[in-house]
């Protein structure tokens, strides 16, 4: 017997406990065709928590449970899934439901999508973009891999000097729905370079006639679009900021990233590092959904090495023979001292490179 989740039970039950209860009674109401049921075990639950009960389910149940979604929801969902099952719902669509669900999504994280689509379906989806999402999206793509330009998204609300309180207000009510953020106002001159920044708060605590001229903080903190997105993840996670805005190279304000995507970047960093730490060759794509072929290629590079450093260990242990065989106690030292030595490269490269990750060691 199913059962509907209620927002209190939701709020008192911890969030991987609400994963697999969703998961499990999604997959139970799918086995019966009970869709109605579905819907409604769906409503109250969270998109990021809708997006990992469909991941975990069985792979031939993954677009039908995101077909019981609205048009809003399944925005949402989309966006938290991974690659590989975006992909496959793309695949499962019919070309209108692809292109109501693309459109929609925001510019940043479509950006994303198609770095992991193929080129062919890349440019189809374009070309049936409305005018003012393909160039958002053709701006992001512009920009080279890894850096600020491609994180970004241009969804922001930018104000003039000269406006009121009361005025700036007004302008936020009717741009936040398309804005990512609206925590942080930035403000723009005729050129749109930007000129300072200003916190809702400090907008709201404002007297209604007082000008943005005199309340905004004039020195700004922001990157540039080639801005390595590492450093942009590291100026976040020091200033304490809940977005970061990007200029040109005639610093015009060209887009923002959020702290949601800066803690993606870190995440991807940190995999990276852990790969390197272990020797292996990091790259962009899911290691555990890779193929055999390019597993080993990764790896062949660092076991090569190590079978040549054993060769020569074999080699030294061959060349005292004649002293092991005099004193055999010898031996059960070998083992100790070769886990030692390996201890303490492990511990060494796992200091360094969380180091350098951190800043706290740098390449002179």
């Amino acid at each position: 017997m199913t059962q509907n989740f209620s927002a209190s039970r939701l709020q008192n039950t911890p969030r991987q406990e609400i994963r697999e209860l969703v998961r499990a009674q999604l997959e139970t109401l799918l086995r019966r065709q009970n869709y109605e049921g579905a819907k409604a075990l769906l409503v109250p639950v969270q998109p990021v928590d809708i997006a990992e009960a469909i991941e975990d389910l069985p792979e031939a149940m993954q677009a039908l449970a995101f077909r019981l979604l609205s048009k809003e929801e399944a925005i949402e969902v989309y966006e938290h899934l991974p690659p590989n099952l975006q992909q496959a719902i793309l695949a499962d669509f019919h070309r209108q439901d692809v292109l109501e669900i693309v459109e929609n999504m925001s510019p940043d994280d479509r950006a994303r999508l198609f770095d992991e689509l193929p080129a062919k379906v890349v440019r189809k989806l374009l070309r049936q973009l409305s005018p003012a999402e393909r160039d958002a999206t053709n701006l992001l793509l512009g920009y080279k891999l890894d850096t600020a330009g491609r994180i970004m998204t241009p969804e922001y609300i930018s104000l003039k000097e000269n406006l009121t309180a009361t005025q700036a207000l007004e302008r936020i009510r009717q741009n936040a729905s398309g804005s990512e953020t609206i925590y942080y106002l930035y403000i723009t001159n005729d050129a749109r370079r930007l000129t300072g920044v200003l916190s809702l708060r400090e907008l709201v605590l404002a007297p209604p006639e007082q000008t943005i001229d005199n309340i905004m903080t004039r020195d700004a903190v922001f990157v540039h679009t080639d801005t390595d997105q590492e450093e942009v993840a590291h100026t976040i996670k020091r200033y304490d900021l809940l977005a970061l805005p990007v200029v040109d190279s005639e610093q015009r304000l060209v887009g923002i990233i959020t702290v949601d995507d800066a803690i993606d970047v870190i995440e991807r960093e940190a995999t990276e590092d852990i790969y390197t730490l272990g020797g292996l060759e990091s790259g962009d794509d899911n290691y555990f959904q890779t193929n055999l072929f390019t597993v080993a290629r990764r790896r062949v590079v660092w076991l090569l090495v190590l079978l040549l450093t054993n060769t020569a260990t074999s080699a030294v242990i061959r060349s005292q023979e004649d002293v092991l065989e005099q004193v055999v106690a010898l031996t059960a030292f070998i083992p100790l001292l070769i886990d030692t030595g390996g201890n303490v490269g492990a511990q060494s490269s796992t200091v360094v490179i969380r180091g350098l990750n951190t800043k706290e060691v740098e390449c002179k």
